[in-house]
C-alpha cells in the first residue's frame, strides 16, 4: 500500500484548470520527483496535497485508506504531510528556535518539541549555531536549512518540497540536494517538484514528467533517459 496516492486529481483556480486527472503515488521510503517547466502546475499540486486548494474531482488517500480530499490544510499537517514552500515562506523577524518552534503548533508534534528540536539540531549543526539569530538575517542556505527543519518538527510521514533550489546559488543547490538526501536517509519520505531536473534525478527513486497540468511521463529514476526526459520537461519535445 502506498503512503499517498493521488487518483485522478483535477484542480485549478477560479474557471482556470491547472491539474487535469494527475494520478501519482508515492510509497514509504521513496522519494519521488515531480518534474516540468515553468507553468506545469507543479506547485498546484503541492498546494493541492497540503489542504491549500480544493480538489474538483478525484482523491488523495494516505496509507491505512485515510481520505484526505477535503480536509483543511491543519487536518493534513495533522495527518503526516508537512510542506517546505516555495521561496521558504519563514518568519523573518522571529529567532531560528521560534520559526522552528511554529512548525511544532499541533498538540501531538509540541508534545515531542524537545526531542524533535535535538534532532534538527542534531541534522542541522548551523542552526543550533544560530538559534538566537533572526531568520531574515540568515544566508539563502541557512534559511533553506531552516523551512526544512520548521517541517520536520511536525514530526511528518511525508515531506513536500516545492521548488527548493530556487534563487539558490548554483553551489548551494548542490548542497540543498545533499542536505534533501541527508534527510531522505533519516527515513523520510519524500515528494519533491523541481525545474532542476538533471539534480532531482540524482537523489529520487521515481520521476513523474507534468506538463500542462497532465502527467506526460513516469518511471525509475535510474532507468529514464535523462536527456530525453530533461528536454522534454524544458522544451516540451
Amino acid at each position: 500500500m502506498s503512503l499517498l496516492e493521488v487518483r485522478g486529481v483535477t484542480a485549478g483556480y477560479g474557471a482556470f484548470t491547472a491539474l487535469w486527472d494527475v494520478s501519482l503515488s508515492v510509497a514509504a521510503g521513496e522519494a519521488v520527483a515531480v518534474v516540468g517547466p515553468n507553468g506545469a502546475g507543479k506547485t498546484t499540486l503541492l498546494r493541492v496535497l497540503s489542504g491549500l486548494l480544493p480538489v474538483r474531482s478525484g482523491e488523495l488517500v494516505l496509507e491505512g485508506g485515510v481520505r484526505l480530499t477535503g480536509r483543511s490544510a491543519h487536518e493534513i499537517v495533522a495527518h503526516g504531510i508537512a510542506h517546505v514552500p516555495e521561496g521558504r515562506r519563514l518568519f523573518p523577524a522571529l529567532t531560528v528556535t521560534d520559526n522552528l518552534k511554529m512548525g511544532a503548533f499541533l498538540p501531538a508534534a509540541r508534545r515531542h518539541f524537545a526531542e524533535s528540536l535535538d534532532r534538527v539540531y542534531g541534522l542541522f549543526p548551523v542552526l543550533a549555531d544560530r538559534r538566537g539569530q533572526r531568520a531574515g538575517s540568515l544566508s539563502g542556505g541557512e534559511q533553506q536549512m531552516l523551512a526544512v527543519g520548521r517541517a520536520l518538527m511536525s514530526r511528518p510521514k511525508l515531506i513536500l518540497f516545492d521548488e527548493p533550489s530556487m534563487g539558490l546559488a548554483p553551489v548551494m543547490v548542490l548542497r540543498l540536494f545533499d542536505l534533501i538526501r541527508q534527510v531522505r536517509q533519516e527515513g523520510y519520505t519524500i515528494l519533491v517538484v523541481e525545474q532542476n531536473v538533471r539534480q532531482v534525478l540524482k537523489i529520487v527513486d521515481r520521476a513523474y514528467l507534468l506538463e500542462v497540468g497532465r502527467i506526460k511521463m513516469e518511471g525509475r529514476a535510474a532507468e529514464l533517459s535523462e536527456e530525453d526526459f530533461v528536454r522534454k520537461a524544458y522544451v516540451g519535445l
